[in-house]
């Protein structure tokens, strides 16, 4: 693991954010170097803060950190001892672990329904969508304990509340795990100054998601007619999602399954 730290104050513009909520706080962001990682991490440091960007791909992740003015750390997610070292690295670099986004994850094709899906690729999505929010939590827990105050935002997803249109059984199964374990800490630690929410965005136009359905466009269709809006989200509309639950303007959030999914989960009937 190795720190880059390319300078000591955040960026500030180019997300069209309208407020500073997060000056002089750190945030760590898991998956920084591209989709809703990306657009988060840009996000919060136009919103004032020090923005700690965590990812196994080195080039993408330190690009990440020099837009967002903040430090880049290698990170195998599914590593305990890299994952502390990158919450260690935030408090050592800015004093503090106020904002852990902990976004990190997979859907590999191989996941599909359960009835084609191997073993090795269920316990790979497991390790990596839902082992990795354990360990940042379990490694990010601590420091914000100390300090009385802290907001942890878990990626889930909209899958987890209603099942997927097409099957990707390991990742569903992933995020619902990702669901009850943030409810639980958000419960656990509420008296101690520490929200802990579960991000749920609908699909997203990410890389990730272009690649699985530019193998698959009837995949892609299936998941596009149930959209009540028409479209797939912008990963910026995410990262706005991530900067309120991050910012005291969500304090009387807590333990909550939080949708940001273009009306998805609302809808009785798909308008034509």
């Amino acid at each position: 693991m190795s720190t880059d730290l390319t300078s000591d104050q955040p960026a500030a513009e180019s997300s069209g954010a309208v407020c500073r909520r997060l000056v002089g706080r750190t945030a760590v962001v898991t998956g920084a170097g591209s989709g809703i990682g990306l657009a988060t991490a840009r996000r919060l440091a136009s919103e004032g803060a020090h923005v700690v960007c965590g990812d196994i791909d080195e080039e993408a992740g330190t690009a990440a950190a020099a837009e967002a003015g903040g430090t880049f750390v290698r990170v195998d997610v599914t590593d305990p001892v890299q994952v502390e070292a990158l919450f260690q690295a935030a408090r050592d670099t800015y004093g503090s672990v106020d904002v852990a986004f902990n976004n990190a994850g997979i859907s590999p094709p191989e996941d599909d329904s359960i009835l084609t899906t191997g073993l090795e690729a269920w316990k790979r999505v497991q390790e990596v969508n839902l082992t990795s929010v354990y360990l940042c939590c379990k490694a990010a827990l601590p420091h914000m304990r100390r300090q009385g105050r802290g907001s942890i935002i878990n990626t889930a997803s909209f899958v987890a509340r209603m099942g997927a249109a097409t099957s990707q059984i390991s990742y569903t199964a992933s995020k619902g795990g990702v669901l009850a374990l943030s409810r639980e800490l958000g419960v656990q630690f509420a008296r101690e100054g520490i929200r802990v929410n579960a991000l749920c965005p609908g699909p997203v136009d990410t890389p990730l998601l272009r690649e699985l359905f530019a193998k698959d466009p009837e995949r892609a269709a299936r998941r596009l007619v149930h959209i009540p809006l028409g479209r797939f989200a912008e990963a910026t509309e995410i990262a706005a999602a991530v900067a309120f639950l991050a910012s005291d303007d969500s304090s009387f959030v807590n333990a909550t399954d939080f949708l940001v999914d273009g009306g998805i989960s609302g809808a009785y009937v798909t308008p034509l």
